[in-house]
């Protein structure tokens, strides 16, 4: 499903080499739920990019269901992202002008879905995450749990195959955190690949494997010799 070899991240700071990412090697299986751990400036959030086509690696290969996505031009890469890959963030990035419900159709409406299908699928969505009675609030006047109930029902707009979630509970109080959480469990019980950056280890125990990222450098997996996760 998802699988780096020797990838590395390279960028410049003041003048001299930065390794974000160093000689990754992994495979995460089809249906898998795995958590990405790691202090801060580890790496995390470079290796989700880079599995999800938005950030092209310095050296190596990331492959999603058997195709290069660095081989792929630009208009090519975020054609096969957008049918494949959702993404949910901590910042939620919701547009503040649009509804719950128009915020839910805007890939619907990228994907250019015929009008009728996107009203249904965003009401199904929103009434699938609780938030029925909220659909046509702005951003602003919903709460902070709510706001990423609304992202994760964007996230799962185009049925993509790969969830790949940057902090998704990262702004939220204990009790969201844990209705996230087991948002995808339950979407990774239906079959969904699910990779998770996460800080906190409550959040990561619920994975089904967890790796662990130090300074660029995958140091291992909980699991490393089952066959969801491979580490090398």
């Amino acid at each position: 499903m998802l699988k780096m070899e020797n990838v590395t991240k390279t960028y410049k700071h003041r003048g001299s080499p930065v390794a974000a990412l160093s000689g990754a090697t992994v495979r995460i299986s089809a249906g898998d739920f795995v958590s990405v751990v790691g202090p801060s400036g580890s790496g995390k959030s470079t290796l989700l990019l880079m599995l999800g086509g938005m950030l092209s690696p310095t050296s190596g290969k990331v492959f999603l269901e058997g195709q290069s996505l660095y081989d792929l031009n630009t208009d090519q890469r975020a054609h096969f992202r957008k049918k494949k890959v959702g993404f949910v963030f901590q910042t939620f990035n919701l547009i503040p002008y649009l509804t719950a419900l128009e915020n839910v159709e805007v890939p619907l409406y990228l994907a250019k879905e015929e009008p009728g299908f996107q009203r249904k699928r965003a009401v199904g969505l929103l009434e699938r995450v609780g938030l029925r009675d909220r659909m046509y609030h702005m951003p602003s006047e919903l709460s902070v749990g709510q706001q990423q109930r609304v992202a994760l029902a964007r996230m799962l707009a185009n049925d993509p195959a790969v969830i790949l979630a940057d902090e998704p509970t990262g702004n939220l109080d204990p009790e969201t955190s844990r209705q996230v959480i087991g948002f995808f469990e339950e979407i990774n019980r239906e079959g969904k690949t699910v990779v998770m950056v996460t800080h906190d280890p409550r959040a990561a125990e619920r994975a089904k494997n967890t790796l662990r990222l130090t300074n660029g450098t995958i140091l291992s997996g909980i699991n490393p010799d089952e066959e969801n996760l491979h580490v090398a």
